[in-house]
């Protein structure tokens, strides 16, 4: 006789009843493909690198775009509410006091990774892939270089390139230019 393993998965909506009600309070979740996945803890390094670029990209983006650092977007479509390190989004604040931003809403987004590299180049590579989010940029803590993901297909990205130095122009913005030591150091 064999026995399976079966995963409940909740929806966003018990997601957010779970939230609500306090269940989660304390713990730093975030849910993926309906499972309810625990986020690795932030170090010095992860903290303070992620809030300069964040810092940097406002200055670079100005008026054109919101830089969100640690909060949720609802990817309602594949049953997920991730938080991305850095969500560069349309500059809706009032639609935001109601809800997270959709995918729509999305310019690219930005994941720092020094002990999650694995969870944010896989699952959460495909979530935001299968979520139509056209651009996912990867900070590896670990080797100092940037990846990056554009042109999701399904639940991948078609492109990936890796940076060390130089600078990038976002495929939503490409009149900037972004220098890829702002975001690695």
């Amino acid at each position: 006789m064999t026995s399976s393993v079966t995963l409940a998965k909740w929806t966003l909506q018990q997601y957010h009843q779970m939230i609500a009600a306090g269940i989660l309070d304390d713990q730093q979740v975030e849910l993926l493909r309906g499972e309810i996945i625990e986020m690795a803890p932030e170090g010095p390094e992860h903290a303070q690198i992620s809030t300069d670029a964040a810092d940097y990209l406002r200055a670079v983006l100005g008026t054109r775009a919101l830089v969100r650092e640690a909060k949720p977007i609802t990817l309602s479509n594949i049953n997920s509410e991730p938080e991305p390190d850095i969500a560069i989004a349309e500059p809706w604040r009032d639609i935001y006091r109601t809800r997270h931003p959709y995918p729509e809403n999305i310019f690219w987004l930005i994941e720092y990774a020094n002990t999650s590299f694995k969870k944010d180049t896989d699952p959460k590579a495909k979530v935001y892939a299968a979520a139509g989010i056209p651009e996912y940029w990867v900070v590896n803590l670990k080797t100092l270089e940037l990846i990056v993901m554009r042109h999701p297909q399904q639940d991948q990205y078609s492109s990936e390139t890796k940076l060390t130095a130089g600078t990038i122009a976002p495929l939503a913005f490409p009149d900037l230019t972004i220098a890829v030591s702002q975001l690695l150091n």
